[in-house]
């Protein structure tokens, strides 16, 4: 079963970090990264570019607007995502449990509806 692990983090917090200690978080995605493949459970992943480059598109009384920024102010954004294949939920928990973005923020597990 397809589940999306969704990456939440302050992306401000992100960007005040150290150089040495980005460095050192970048590596652990990479090496995240390379263990979904040795595992052959990735499907798909993805960095986002920050909030603040997102647009909103929404529908009201017919007419279509767009607002620059996300919708909803949080103290998390989504900064990124890992399509997986899975037996259970039991293991897209063990898998998200091991992403590095739990340790300085969030990790959203949520099953792919297949259409």
């Amino acid at each position: 079963m397809e589940y999306v692990l969704l990456i939440y983090s302050n992306e401000q917090e992100n960007a005040a970090m150290p150089q040495a200690e980005m460095q050192q978080w970048v590596g652990a995605f990479m090496a995240y990264t390379q263990a979904l493949r040795d595992a052959n459970i990735l499907r798909a992943s993805n960095r986002l570019r920050p909030a603040s480059a997102a647009t909103t598109v929404r529908i009201s009384g017919g007419k279509t607007q767009t607002l620059d920024g996300p919708f909803a102010e949080t103290r998390e954004q989504l900064g990124g995502y890992y399509l997986i294949d899975v037996p259970d939920l039991d293991a897209a928990l063990s898998w998200a449990a091991r992403c590095p973005g739990a340790q300085r923020g969030s990790i959203e597990v949520r099953p792919v509806w297949a259409m």
